[in-house]
């Protein structure tokens, strides 16, 4: 392989779903710590798990904390990508999510998918 392995992960379910909101981020943490890139994308009610504040309060049995996870996820250097439309939608403003998020359209979802080794959906 030319260059190194690449993860996107696409998250689609909210707080009101902790296991899937959990387990993108145990993979992506695990994909980092194996020197993989990774890059979170949120889509649909995947994008309040980027709100401030909302990870604190998802707990998935036998996980730890997703706001650990989040925390760990970002000090090993992963992309959070937050759909565009889906924030506007839900009346979500950049200055309300967690540090390093950052707001993109679909073109940036299908760069980062295009050139990805491979590509998760929870």
């Amino acid at each position: 392989m030319a260059g190194p392995e690449k993860f996107v992960i696409m998250v689609t379910h909210g707080p009101e779903h902790p296991e899937h909101a959990t387990i993108p981020f145990v993979m992506a943490c695990a994909a980092l710590a194996s020197d993989v890139r990774v890059v979170i994308g949120f889509q649909a009610e995947g994008v309040r798990l980027a709100q401030r504040g909302v990870a604190d309060e998802v707990q998935a049995p036998a996980f730890p904390p997703l706001a650990k996870l989040l925390d760990d996820y970002r000090e090993l250097g992963g992309q959070l990508l937050v759909c565009g439309p889906c924030v506007k939608g839900r009346e979500i403003s950049l200055e309300t999510l967690v540090e390093g998020s950052e707001i993109v359209a679909a073109g940036r979802f299908v760069a980062e998918i295009a050139s990805a080794t491979n590509s998760l959906v929870y």
